[in-house]
Formats: C-alpha cells, sequence, structure tokens
C-alpha cells in the first residue's frame, strides 16, 4: 500500500508540473487548469472534481457525483490506483499522447472508465440507485455504457470510446484496449454468462462480443467482428462471424 501511494503522488507531481508548464506558457487556458489541477492537493481530489464536472449538468448534479466520487476513493484507495495506471497505460499505448495531463482533462474514456469505478463500487455495497445514476450519465453525457455489475481489471485503455457498451457481469481483465463502438454483453439465449475478456486483449472498433464465451489472453479481435464463440489466446478474431488467424503455433512435444 505505500509503495501504491508513492507512485501515486509521483504520478501526481508529474500531472501538476505539466499543468503549471501549460499554465505558464498559455496563460489563455490558465485559470481553467488551474481549477481542474493546481487548486486540488490530491490526485483523488482531481479525479473526483473531474467526474462531478463531466456528469454533472447543473452545480447540484456536479456536487453530488463529486461527493459520491470523492467517498470512494476514501474507502478504496485500491480504485486511485487504478486509476493512476489506466491514465498511464495511455501514454503507454497511444503514440498521439506525449503526457498525462491531456488524456486525463480531455479523453472521455478515461473519466468514464473512473467513473464506472465509483459505480462498481456503489453496486458492491448496494446503493444499486446510485450506481446506474452513474452509468446512466455517462451514457447521456459520454457514450460509454458500463454496467456497475462488469467487472474491468487496471491499466485499460477505451480509445475514442464513443458507443462502447459493456453489460452486467462481463469480465474484463488488465491491460486491455478497447476502440469505439465495441459492444460485450450476453447473447440471446437464456440461460446466459457474459464474455470473459483475458489479459492484454485488443478490441477494434466495431466489434461484438455475446456469449458465455471466452477471449483468451493478448488475442485481438479486428474491427467489426461479431465473436460469439471462444477466442484462444494470442489469435487474431476478424469477420462476421468471426474466423481465427494468426494463432501461436502450438508447442513442440519434448
Amino acid at each position: 500500500m505505500a509503495a501504491a501511494t508513492a507512485t501515486n503522488d509521483r504520478l501526481w507531481q508529474n500531472i501538476r508540473a505539466e499543468a503549471q508548464r501549460v499554465c505558464e506558457s498559455d496563460p489563455v487556458f490558465s485559470k481553467s487548469l488551474a481549477d481542474a489541477v493546481l487548486a486540488h492537493d490530491s490526485f483523488a481530489a482531481a479525479l473526483a472534481d473531474l467526474i462531478g464536472r463531466r456528469l454533472g449538468g447543473n452545480a447540484a448534479g456536479q456536487a453530488r457525483f463529486t461527493a459520491f466520487s470523492i467517498d470512494a476513493f476514501r474507502g478504496a484507495p485500491e480504485l486511485i490506483e487504478a486509476a493512476g495506471r489506466d491514465l498511464q497505460a495511455i501514454v503507454l499505448r497511444d503514440p498521439a499522447v506525449a503526457g498525462l495531463l491531456l488524456p486525463l482533462l480531455h479523453f472521455k474514456g478515461y473519466v468514464a472508465l473512473q467513473a464506472w469505478r465509483v459505480s462498481h463500487r456503489l453496486w458492491r455495497h448496494d446503493q444499486r440507485d446510485a450506481a446506474l445514476l452513474f452509468q446512466n450519465e455517462a451514457a447521456n453525457v459520454l457514450q460509454v455504457s458500463i454496467h456497475p455489475a462488469a467487472s474491468i481489471g487496471s491499466s485499460v485503455y477505451l480509445d475514442h470510446a464513443t458507443g462502447i457498451v459493456i453489460g452486467a457481469n462481463v469480465l474484463i481483465g488488465d491491460d486491455v484496449t478497447i476502440l469505439q463502438n465495441v459492444s460485450i454483453g450476453r447473447g440471446s439465449e437464456l440461460p446466459t454468462r457474459s464474455p470473459r475478456i483475458g489479459r492484454g486483449v485488443f478490441i477494434g472498433a466495431g466489434a461484438t462480443i455475446l456469449g458465455d464465451i471466452r477471449i483468451g489472453d493478448f488475442a485481438r479481435i479486428g474491427a467489426d467482428t461479431v465473436v460469439t464463440s471462444d477466442v484462444p489466446g494470442g489469435c487474431t478474431a476478424v469477420g462476421n462471424p468471426a474466423r481465427l488467424t494468426n494463432c501461436p503455433a502450438p508447442a513442440s512435444a519434448a
């Protein structure tokens, strides 16, 4: 826990340093940056304020979403640890991003994911109405709908993010990248389970993943692919219906 706290403190100091440099070079944006970043004493406070600003339609709504977020971060510091890893994942995977400040303030997929983290904690603590309020407002304002009962790891990147829908009980591992207009959820059969997405999976724009299936670690799902059966780890799935390609060669017998 101490190591994670130190890491988040360094992350926050790096974000503040970026904001200071921008303020010095671009006075036009200095006021908004001061309010969004420099006025806060921690990453958790700045992130809670950001969620409130993005989801709340008025001052009362902003205060309500901010308060829920602050309470969640205080009660579960691991949410802030995951938020830090999500932010760093964007910088690592997106060659167009050179620093932490841009995705923090302007990438709606990032704030939608952090709002989901708050809603998931609310859901698990039987605050179901509040959890669904977060989902509804994120869907309305950010065009990202993630059910509070889903489970998502860390270092996750929702790239562009518009039109992403993730249903209840979907499981998503660490280091996953999801592009815009992706749907992940239950199939039409009843009873049913939701998809399980492994670690390091890449899901291209417009892909649909449905049903009681597993996407193995480091698999890749091509754009507009429709997946309704398992994809082994390391394979690429393309087309409608999905077909497998570029699968790792089986290990040779000893």
